[in-house]
């Protein structure tokens, strides 16, 4: 009898396997220090086989970037229930955010850690990343503002820069939930819960959003300046 061939990995499988490899060996090395013949042996294969189906080390590390780029903006945009009121739609995506960076650590690192570090294309694409959850984020607060009957200055002006410190307050507290741990009752460290996160980040922005769409604005001296007109409770 013939030598039993071994059943041969499909491209599309193959080039995952290898991805996934690069995953984890950019997020721990750096750019930089990460070295193709380490993805190659992560991955099971031949470093000829990775310049084979993703070119240069440059080429692997965009490629990564997408990816993970494109399977958070889905996880994002997956957990956003449909037709609940804005606040539920916002905690939900915040809940799929802080999920999907906790269930991939190493891709959440490549992404906020190591590819906006390295200049351009690497920073442009996480750019493009940052841009297009800023301008879901926006619809999702537009919507709040003209259920809260928002009009004029707050629903034409702020709503974009409130997208885009809510965004970048979501970022940094993934960050500090993937690293800080609590002690469970196991006694085993635990991360905070996605759920616990997103609250924390609903507690810190959608109360004071509440305010601001009331009609209430901080002035100095903590005096509340009450605005008549561009927001009112309907």
């Amino acid at each position: 009898m013939g030598a039993v061939k071994s059943k041969r990995v499909p491209r599309a499988v193959r080039e995952q396997q290898m991805l996934d490899a690069a995953v984890l060996t950019f997020a721990r090395r750096g750019y930089r220090a990460a070295s193709m013949d380490e993805i190659a042996e992560l991955a099971g294969v031949s470093k000829p086989l990775v310049y084979l189906y993703l070119n240069s080390k440059e080429d692997l590390f965009n490629t990564v970037i997408r990816r993970e780029s494109a399977a958070l903006v889905a996880a994002v945009r997956s957990a956003v229930e449909p037709g609940a009121a804005a606040d539920r739609q916002l905690c939900s995506g915040l809940k799929g955010f802080f999920a999907h960076t906790a269930e991939h650590p190493y891709g959440w690192a490549v992404l906020h850690q190591q590819a906006r570090t390295h200049g351009e294309p690497f920073a442009r694409e996480v750019a493009a990343l940052r841009a297009e959850i800023v301008a879901f984020v926006t619809e999702l607060l537009g919507a709040a503002a003209k259920e809260a009957g928002c009009v004029g200055e707050l629903a034409e002006r702020e709503v974009a820069g409130l997208a885009h410190a809510l965004v970048g307050a979501a970022e940094s507290l993934a960050e500090w939930a993937n690293v800080r741990t609590d002690e469970g009752t196991s006694g085993d460290p635990e991360h905070p819960s996605a759920k616990d996160t997103a609250a924390t980040m609903m507690n810190f922005a959608w109360m004071g959003l509440n305010q601001l769409m009331g009609g209430e604005r901080w002035a100095p001296g903590g005096l509340v300046d009450h605005e008549s007109g561009s927001c009112a409770r309907r």
